[in-house]
């Protein structure tokens, strides 16, 4: 099966030697995706906004990928304090309130930058939605 590397913006990206999203077949992996604006501005202040910006991403590179958000049927969100939860709850709620992953919420001591309130990893695969 062909491995498909998907760039993002990222400044971690050649760092930690990275892909924002890696498809084999058609199973799509976006990693770990922070707040970190593609313009290279500040995160948002807000764990709404900041999860909004995450979520953005993961579009982007799932766009790149041949996917799409209505794929997607698993989230991970690593949030740094449970105050922030009911805001990036929210966000998440917005892009797949219908589209429904298995979805899995953890409070973390921390991320690589402590403006950063929320990171959000995503697995897809590219086919239809069936509810059950």
């Amino acid at each position: 099966m062909k491995r498909e590397l998907i760039s993002g913006h990222s400044p971690y990206e050649p760092v930690f030697g990275f892909s924002r999203a890696v498809r084999v077949g058609d199973r799509v992996v976006v990693a770990g995706t922070a707040p970190v604006p593609a313009d290279g501005s500040a995160p948002p202040p807000g764990g709404y906004e900041q999860a909004m910006v995450c979520l953005d991403l993961i579009g982007e590179a799932l766009t790149k990928a041949g996917a799409e958000l209505r794929d997607v049927v698993r989230t991970r969100m690593y949030i740094t304090g449970a105050e922030h939860w009911p805001e990036v709850a929210r966000a998440h709620g917005a892009v797949f309130g219908e589209i429904r992953p298995a979805a899995t919420a953890v409070i973390v001591a921390g991320l690589l930058d402590p403006a950063w309130v929320v990171e959000i990893e995503a697995e897809a695969v590219i086919c239809g939605i069936t509810n059950a």
